[in-house]
């Protein structure tokens, strides 16, 4: 047969670019040759990424000004007007170099790529890098046209409440709003195109698995027939654990693990926001003065920059606070060995779709608190769906922490998460829904 080439290209955020190359060394491991297509700003190092992928670089046109002045949805706005032409260009040199390209597989947001795809006669996949349920939710924005898309217009609070049409576990405040500077439509625009060119591609990819989500599933391949759905969730189940790369020099791995071998099972909250969300100083003393009170040991990641204002922490704040309070606070943490460790009851995690699998796949009940995109109907099937976490609301950490840690087992939390972390390492074994689904990839992919 030769050698079967498989090119994915990555929207350039972490969130986005971690669940891609996890896909391609899935798809590796199952024969396919792999080249990752990216653009330069935020691009993956090569160095830093399996020696076996082949990586093209093309020049995306951004600015320092764009790139430092714009939010994540200009950004990607922006990028998919910008990028067409490299992009094919790219794409034209790769398939002039390589013996078999079978198809292109890109991020969801991408959707200028399916139209470059088209015009060189290449099938689109196109991967999802959130759960079922909240890309549903972010679909249904350009059927409420009279929803506020910007948080910054007022809307009467009790509308807040409402369920969103055809998505009754979802409230209309948990629909992905998004502050923009200047267009407050962005985001009905762009999943507009999303859902126009995902309707137009050969085939969809999550990173979930059909007992966690089986109805959304089941809606989402009415949505879309006929084009096939593949779940392969959890993705970084399917690899070994690495730990992932980093533009600092992370603090040693070893004390991080020797820090929590000092406490006794389930006692430790984990704190971290991932890559993007950043908060205020207010917010930040209230978020430390919170964990400095509580009762728990805790383990907090502050990602340089997450602080506005501050390369790190604060002025005031240091990791000799951390500990007075019972903690400990780093720059980067291994997170799936983090959440693996005995001493981890609890995660306050910002919501976002990777954290939020591999806490299930990890059995730890989650405290969310989400800041933006797909973070809050992510939070809400935590919450009130799955019943694995509680939402913790700003002005109410102490409190919020204190309730959190204790009803773990009284409310039933550890019981429900032990089954859906059960659920997801079945889903995995010979016979199980994710390990037929990716069957089910491959000879589609050989034979598309």
């Amino acid at each position: 047969m030769g050698e079967v080439r498989v090119v994915l290209f990555p929207v350039p955020f972490q969130g986005h670019i971690n669940p891609m190359l996890q896909l391609a060394e899935i798809l590796y491991s199952k024969g396919f040759s792999i080249t990752i297509i990216h653009t330069q700003f935020n691009s993956p190092s090569p160095s830093k990424n399996p020696h076996f992928f082949t990586f093209r670089s093309f020049p995306d046109g951004l600015s320092e000004t764009e790139i430092s002045g714009g939010g994540v949805l200009e950004l990607i706005t922006l990028l998919n007007a910008r990028c067409v032409e490299a992009f094919a260009n790219c794409l034209r040199e790769e398939l002039a170099a390589a013996q078999r390209v079978a198809c292109l597989i890109t991020d969801a947001h991408w959707h200028f790529t399916q139209r470059v795809a088209h015009a060189f006669a290449l099938p689109r996949i196109v991967l999802r890098t959130a759960n079922i349920s909240a890309f549903l939710a972010m679909l249904a924005l350009p059927s409420l046209p009279n929803f506020p898309l910007n948080l910054t217009m007022n809307i009467a609070e009790e509308k807040m409440e409402d369920p969103v049409p055809d998505l009754p576990h979802l409230k209309m405040k948990d629909i992905p709003a998004v502050k923009t500077s200047q267009n407050p439509h962005l985001i009905e625009q762009l999943m507009s195109s999303v859902l126009r060119e995902t309707k137009a591609s050969s085939g969809l990819i999550f990173n979930s698995f059909d007992a966690l989500e089986h109805e959304p599933l089941v809606r989402c391949r009415n949505l879309f027939s006929p084009i096939p759905i593949f779940p392969l969730g959890p993705f970084h189940k399917h690899l070994p654990p690495t730990i992932p790369a980093a533009t600092d020099p992370p603090p040693d791995h070893a004390s991080i693990i020797s820090w929590l071998d000092t406490n006794p099972p389930k006692s430790v909250l984990y704190v971290c926001f991932g890559t993007l969300a950043a908060v205020d100083r207010d917010e930040f003393v209230e978020i430390a003065s919170g964990l400095a009170k509580c009762s728990h040991p805790f383990l907090w990641v502050v990602r340089p920059g997450m602080a506005s204002g501050s390369e790190w922490v604060p002025e005031g704040f240091d990791e000799r606070w951390a500990r007075g309070g019972g903690g400990l606070v780093v720059k980067w943490a291994p997170q799936r060995e983090v959440l693996a460790h005995p001493a981890v009851g609890g995660f306050w995690t910002h919501s976002g779709w990777n954290s939020t699998i591999e806490s299930i796949c990890e059995g730890v009940p989650m405290l969310c608190y989400p800041f933006f995109g797909d973070q809050m109907a992510n939070a809400r099937y935590v919450c009130d769906v799955w019943g694995i976490g509680a939402l913790l609301e700003r002005r109410q950490i102490e409190k919020g922490i204190t309730r959190f840690m204790a009803e773990r087992e009284s409310g039933g939390m550890m019981n429900r998460i032990k089954g859906f972390k059960d659920m997801a390492d079945s889903c995995l074994k010979q016979g199980g829904s994710t390990f037929l689904s990716l069957q089910n990839l491959v000879d589609y992919i050989l034979n598309i």
